[in-house]
């Protein structure tokens, strides 16, 4: 499988080729949105299979998934969708593969609601000038401290609810809240500063 690929072969933007794939069938604008994310979607699969061979097959799992799942969803940012998407996948092999250790994913993490807050709601993807960046970090630190370490454990770290609940000694139901207070303050303080 060859992973370069043609940067924005066309100019129509992710939006664009989404509403083709999903209004007219347009499989090749699917395939296009897919190839503009690939490297993106290699590269998590490499952070967490640490396998080349394994990270290239789970690009295509992906891809396959996309094209039953993105129907099923009302999808706003494709990138975040996919980043979720990708993260899911992973993590549910890793814990096919090693069926004894904790790399689990929690009920809400699996379900299709999860997936589809958590690419509504991710405040630290999509395309970010520094200046995003910058005002992002500031509303990190305005956050209360449950949440702000919860975020960056999440988003910064890669962990998930258990271990977040495990560094922090409390309970998996907590984390998910702090995570998803903290998503809803930095989505007002990010819509503040614009």
């Amino acid at each position: 499988m060859k992973l370069i690929y043609n940067r924005h072969r066309n100019s129509k933007s992710d939006e664009e080729l989404l509403a083709l794939f999903i209004e007219e069938g347009r499989v090749g604008a699917l395939g296009e949105l897919y190839e503009r994310h690939i490297h993106l979607v290699f590269g998590l699969c490499l952070k967490y299979m640490k396998n080349t061979h394994q990270a290239k097959d789970a690009v295509i799992s992906i891809y396959e998934k996309v094209q039953t799942e993105i129907d099923r969803h009302t999808i706003r940012n494709f990138k975040s969708w996919l980043y979720v998407v990708s993260k899911n996948h992973c993590l549910m092999e890793l814990r096919k593969a090693k069926p004894g250790q904790v790399v689990s994913l929690t009920e809400a993490e699996k379900s299709d609601s999860f997936m589809e807050y958590d690419a509504e709601m991710h405040p630290i993807d999509g395309e970010q000038t520094e200046e995003m960046e910058k005002a992002l970090q500031e509303c990190i630190e305005h956050l209360k401290t449950e949440q702000q370490k919860s975020i960056r454990l999440f988003y910064f770290s890669n962990k998930c609810y258990r271990e977040i609940a495990g560094l922090m000694q409390t309970d998996e139901k907590k984390v998910k809240s702090y995570i998803q207070n903290a998503k809803r303050n930095l989505k007002i303080c990010l819509d503040k500063k614009k």
